[in-house]
């Protein structure tokens, strides 16, 4: 690898920034595609650019191209992702079950609240725990890409300032706990903040799929499986 691209991927990958690899199996020549640029050595065809891009959404590496055909060209992507991360905001009973479940399915946890009688190492063993308020703590962690967003308190004073964050940020994923009703009422108070049509139409409220859940651990499901179908499937579920 050429010492400017291999300082491309470092810094890349220092900066929490997703791109991938792709080098040519005939030529050797290697090229970096990152989600809004590229560098390298050779250029990819339309189709195979949305083909790298989309490995690197869904942490694919692997061969591209039509491997019976010797004229085509055979282009292995390596995808380099920083972690995926589920930023919680309230650790209320939701959370406790939603934690392990986001764990298992590869994200680092970090669950946010500033009351320290709620965020505890009993409660949450093993979870990263922040106790700041919400909108200091998401500014401190640097949403990026990789990152979903919820807030469970039902306080506004918490989760509020939280969702303007979030919704301004590059977060994949942005949801928010309560009723319907509970969620209008939110709606106005955001849009008297001043976020816009467009970041409204980002949140996920009221959270999860809607599969009947009733207990903790099934809306604990159901959020895990709507940030999974926005993640996996690229679409707002």
């Amino acid at each position: 690898m050429k010492t400017d691209l291999l300082g491309r991927l470092l810094a890349a990958k220092d900066a929490n920034t997703p791109v991938a690899l792709v080098t040519d199996l005939t030529s050797g020549l290697q090229t970096l595609v990152f989600e809004d640029a590229i560098h390298g050595s050779f250029g990819l065809e339309d189709e195979q650019l949305a083909e790298v891009r989309e490995r690197l959404r869904q942490d694919r590496s692997g061969l591209i191209g039509d491997l019976d055909d010797e004229d085509s060209p055979r282009l292995f992507v390596h995808a380099h992702n920083p972690p995926l991360r589920l930023l919680i905001v309230g650790a209320v009973h939701i959370a406790q079950p939603l934690a392990p479940i986001a764990a298992l399915t590869g994200y680092a946890v970090t669950v946010i609240d500033p009351r320290g009688s709620f965020a505890t190492a009993e409660r949450f063993p093993g979870v990263a725990l922040v106790d700041a308020w919400p909108d200091e703590a998401l500014a401190e962690l640097k949403i990026d890409t990789r990152t979903a967003v919820v807030t469970l308190t039902h306080d506004p004073k918490l989760d509020d300032p939280a969702l303007m964050a979030a919704l301004r940020s590059p977060a994949f994923y942005v949801g928010s706990l309560g009723s319907k009703r509970t969620h209008a009422k939110r709606m106005e108070r955001l849009t008297q903040e001043g976020l816009t049509a467009d970041e409204l139409a980002r949140l996920h409220a009221p959270v999860g799929l809607d599969i009947g859940a009733v207990t903790p651990a099934e809306i604990a499901i159901s959020v895990m499986a709507q940030i999974t179908a926005v993640r996996r499937k690229n679409r707002t579920a």
